[in-house]
């Protein structure tokens, strides 16, 4: 069963084919992605595809996904989760992306604290990692608010509209 998530003023649940239209907008907004390192969404059917995959890789463990609404609201306001998820080796790989209009709310800092606990605790990882652009200073800053550690540069890591963008890896480990 998949685990819905609550904090003070979030939850967090499984994304449904009844989220394509607001996922679409959201990845296929220039804003949301200049520092997501990934091309825009194109049509609905790719995102069911998308949402389709989110599932797969759950009951393969090997990757969660959560959209983010706000309390007594429908409709998310964004997503979260984690990818690159090793049970074996303990780990996994956070990523997330809300609405320009939740921007600066603190919703993010909220949804990745209450995942950084489910992962250390449900899941059982050592080691959580990050990946971001240098230039994307809001997140660079809500993962050290969060406690992660800047690693390191990964050096022209993600090519994204023709250009190749250095990366921060963070870690955050129990």
């Amino acid at each position: 069963m998949f685990p819905v998530l609550h904090t003070d003023r979030l939850v967090l649940r499984e994304l449904t084919v009844n989220d394509a239209q607001a996922i679409l907008n959201c990845f296929s907004n220039p804003d949301v992605l200049r520092h997501y390192g990934q091309n825009p969404l194109t049509s609905l059917d790719q995102v069911r595809l998308i949402i389709n995959n989110f599932s797969k890789s759950y009951e393969e463990k090997c990757g969660i996904k959560w959209g983010i609404e706000l309390k007594g609201q429908a409709g998310i306001i964004g997503t979260i989760g984690f990818q690159e998820w090793s049970t074996e080796h303990k780990r996994a790989e956070i990523s997330y992306a809300l609405f320009p209009e939740s921007w600066g709310k603190g919703y993010a800092l909220e949804a990745v604290n209450k995942v950084i606990s489910f992962g250390f605790q449900e899941m059982k990882l050592v080691r959580i990692g990050a990946i971001v652009f240098t230039e994307n200073d809001a997140s660079n800053k809500l993962l050290t608010k969060a406690g992660f550690e800047k690693e390191g540069v990964l050096k022209k890591y993600i090519h994204q509209n023709n250009v190749s963008y250095d990366t921060y890896i963070y870690s955050l480990i129990i």
